[in-house]
């Protein structure tokens, strides 16, 4: 029993899964600007093969030369918006997403600078773009749910559960956020980060 309270009590916990979860980190940039602070977003370029033309943040899959996922999210805000690591200040952690397809995402918010002059590099980022903060603070997201189902395999093995094919498997749902700002319509996982964000920073 002690050898079991042992082995129990000097483990860190971790999520029950037999998928690979693929890790990324993203960063919440903050500008200020004439004394307004802003969110900095990127246009993805076109050319990407991963949703091309939508709005993110900058940021991307953690690399094993990645000290810290927090290293990931600087270093890949710095080379897609063509920037310096002394150009970036981290505030602070968000909280982690788990997507229902085995995307773990770390988030971090960071200030940079106000006179830093961005270069985006071209393959990655159409366009970046600024929306002030006050924005997302007066305004709630726009929340819809989709359906993820349990589709089981052909040779799943149906003569060991109980009513074979006819079981009741159970489906689950996801939400999915949208922010509208003039012709952006940010949404998804990028518009979930934001909301956690502004639920954080907005908490009484």
């Amino acid at each position: 029993m002690q050898s079991i309270r042992s082995k129990l009590a000097n483990r860190n916990r971790d999520f029950i899964s037999d998928q690979v979860i693929t890790e990324y980190a993203v960063l919440l940039p903050l500008v200020k600007k004439r004394s307004e602070l802003y969110l900095l977003f990127e246009l993805r370029s076109q050319s990407l093969r991963g949703q091309p033309g939508e709005i993110c943040f900058p940021g991307g899959s953690i690399e094993t030369e990645d000290i810290s996922p927090c290293d990931t999210a600087i270093r890949e805000t710095c080379e897609e918006l063509g920037i310096n690591r002394t150009d970036v200040e981290i505030l602070g952690p968000l909280d982690i997403l788990l997507t229902a397809y085995q995307v773990k995402i770390h988030s971090y918010v960071g200030s940079i600078s106000e006179d830093v002059s961005l270069s985006p590099d071209p393959r990655e980022v159409a366009e970046a773009f600024f929306i002030p903060l006050d924005y997302f603070l007066a305004t709630k997201p726009f929340v819809t749910q989709v359906k993820v189902n349990m589709q089981p395999e052909p040779d799943f093995p149906f003569q060991l559960i109980p009513n074979g094919k006819d079981y009741n498997w159970k489906q689950g749902r996801y939400p999915v956020y949208f922010y509208n700002y003039g012709n952006y319509s940010i949404w998804g996982i990028t518009a979930r980060i934001l909301n956690n964000f502004i639920e954080i920073i907005s908490a009484k």
